[in-house]
């Protein structure tokens, strides 16, 4: 058996390789394997629209009709998101949607409640 190093987030031994980076399948947790530090994650700071900080598995409100591409229908103002996660990118929030399914959306674009 391979020797992973243990999760920095829930200490976790079930660690595995996925490309070039580690997994944490009790948590979820990823990061690269040329920095077995959490370190490089949390120095990112995501904030919403009034400048709160967010994190994993707040709860936001849509702030602003949102444009769906390839449906007909929008993400309507006020629409509540619960249990987001935070991912690197252009659109630095990973959630779930009712009524829409997995989506990707801009911090920017939401409140904390």
């Amino acid at each position: 058996m391979a020797d992973f190093p243990n999760c920095p987030k829930c200490n976790s031994s079930y660690t595995y390789t996925d490309g070039s980076g580690f997994v944490c399948p009790e948590c979820g947790h990823e990061w690269s394997a040329e920095s077995n530090t959490e370190n490089n994650e949390d120095n990112k700071i995501v904030k919403d629209a009034n400048g709160n900080v967010l994190s994993d598995g707040d709860t936001v409100t849509i702030i602003k009709d949102l444009k769906v591409k390839g449906s007909t229908s929008s993400i309507k103002i006020g629409t509540k998101v619960k249990n987001i996660r935070l991912i690197d990118g252009d659109h630095d929030i990973d959630c779930k949607i009712d009524g829409f399914g997995a989506m990707q959306l801009k911090s920017e674009f939401v409140k904390k409640v």
